[in-house]
């Protein structure tokens, strides 16, 4: 039957190439792959001659790398809710990392927000659960109030439409650094296992890793072979990131290898996305400025790369905007699903993926109301329309202080170096306009000024 059924798809798959591309009408799988901290240009085929990715490489080779994929926020939870739901996490009120930062002695007070993923939310795994699809998640989930149990239990990725999960955490100061501290190896094997289980039957598989994020350990032989490289000096070269990156690496090319064992690689969807840029204090993401916890193109901006063979183009790359909230929409079409999710904030871009025109999302927003001890990002605001980005900062703009915004052309200032504001009065009052109108129609939560201080 397995073999009937690749028939078919082949068919449809050479019918496409002489007229628009359509989804597949067999059900098509989904393995999605989730990095944690990874920077935007901390791959090879985003760039990195340090860093040592053959296997991602090899899935951009085979299928399609974007160029301008963004994180809806630049800290975990907030993204990872928007990758469940298709909602900006403004809209959702889950604006940072869970559990946050509770410091109370800043100028800005951070508003009520939301700790944990409201089990009343509809995610991508519930709504292909309900069409007959065996879900997993293997990792970190983050979406909890609590990590840990038991607290945690109660809103685990089980109450959200996983059959099956495994939720791990970050190494501490007692991890052991040559036996799988990241949990890389563990999680991978989980995944293996249910691909061996399932491989007869539509699943979505979400692989969440722990890795990069900090601590920053892994084996010492790795460790030694990235000081020993060339360029091991430089800023945005870290040996401890390129041995973790490596073994991250490894791991999704068992993922590849066994799909291809099992003859499911043609009829599975592979997306491999990162939650946020990386930490700026471990390794600068040249030539974008800045890193994790900030609006700068370093915090948000992250590598996308997603494979179908037959109906993506191998090796094409996009330029169009597409943002993690748009992830839910986007597969739900390729799967010919009708999108139940209410509200959603994501624009599916499966025609780019099918390479019949440009996408849609023309602007992106950010909201950031709090303080992020880890990156000293203050609160904040952002937004791009198509090459343009604007910065509100506000503590100044709640306090009526000059240069509370920031206005950045990214195609030709990827780094933001050079603030448009002054000369370019218009063009930041357009963008400042539509991101107030933004904020009203998702009901963002504002930071209000410290008492002590008014």
């Amino acid at each position: 039957m397995r073999f009937f059924a690749y028939i078919c798809l082949a068919l449809v798959i050479i019918g496409c190439h002489s007229c628009n591309k359509q989804p597949v009408k067999t059900k098509l799988n989904i393995v999605f792959i989730l990095a944690d901290d990874l920077g935007w240009p901390q791959l090879g085929c985003y760039g990195s001659d340090y860093y040592e990715t053959p296997n991602l490489d090899r899935l951009a080779s085979e299928g399609m790398r974007f160029t301008n994929a963004y994180a809806a926020c630049a800290v975990c939870s907030p993204t990872r809710a928007s990758i469940m739901t298709g909602k900006y996490p403004a809209r959702l009120h889950l604006t940072d990392f869970i559990a946050g930062n509770n410091r109370t002695d800043y100028m800005l007070t951070q508003p009520d927000w939301q700790k944990l993923l409201p089990l009343e939310e509809v995610t991508i795994a519930e709504i292909l659960h309900d069409q007959g699809y065996h879900t997993a998640l293997y990792g970190k989930w983050h979406l909890s109030p609590e990590k840990k149990p038991p607290e945690s239990l109660p809103y685990n990725p089980d109450k959200q439409g996983f059959d099956k999960c495994i939720v791990t955490y970050k190494p501490d100061q007692f991890s052991d650094p040559e036996n799988d501290a990241h949990n890389v190896d563990s999680i991978t094997d989980a995944a293996i296992d249910f691909l061996n289980r399932h491989q007869n039957d539509p699943f979505f598989l979400f692989v969440s890793h722990n890795s990069i994020h900090d601590p920053l350990m892994e084996r010492k032989s790795l460790i030694e072979k990235y000081e020993q490289k060339k360029d091991a000096g430089k800023p945005e070269n870290n040996p401890v990131i390129g041995a973790m990156i490596e073994t991250l690496d490894k791991s999704i090319g068992r993922i590849l290898n066994k799909l291809t064992e099992l003859e499911l690689d043609k009829n599975t969807i592979i997306v491999f996305f990162s939650d946020n840029g990386s930490k700026e204090s471990y390794a600068k993401q040249t030539p974008l400025r800045s890193g994790k916890g900030w609006l700068y193109e370093g915090g948000v901006r992250v590598p996308l790369i997603i494979r179908l063979p037959g109906l993506i183009e191998a090796g094409s790359v996009s330029d169009d905007i597409v943002a993690s909230n748009d992830l839910l929409p986007t597969l739900t079409n390729l799967l010919t699903i009708k999108n139940i999710q209410k509200n959603t904030d994501g624009i599916p871009f499966d025609n780019v993926l099918l390479g019949n025109g440009r996408g849609k999302r023309d602007k992106m927003y950010w909201h950031y109301p709090h303080y992020h001890v880890g990156s000293g990002m203050v609160p904040g605001a952002a937004m791009r329309k198509e090459h343009y980005k604007l910065i509100e900062w506000y503590e100044k703009s709640l306090t009526g202080q000059d240069g509370a915004f920031e206005l950045y052309d990214l195609e030709n200032d990827i780094s933001e170096e050079h603030d448009l504001s002054d000369e370019m009065p218009d063009k930041l009052e357009e963008l400042k306009t539509l991101l107030d109108q933004w904020k009203s129609q998702v009901n963002v939560q504002m930071p209000t000024i410290h008492k002590d201080l008014n």
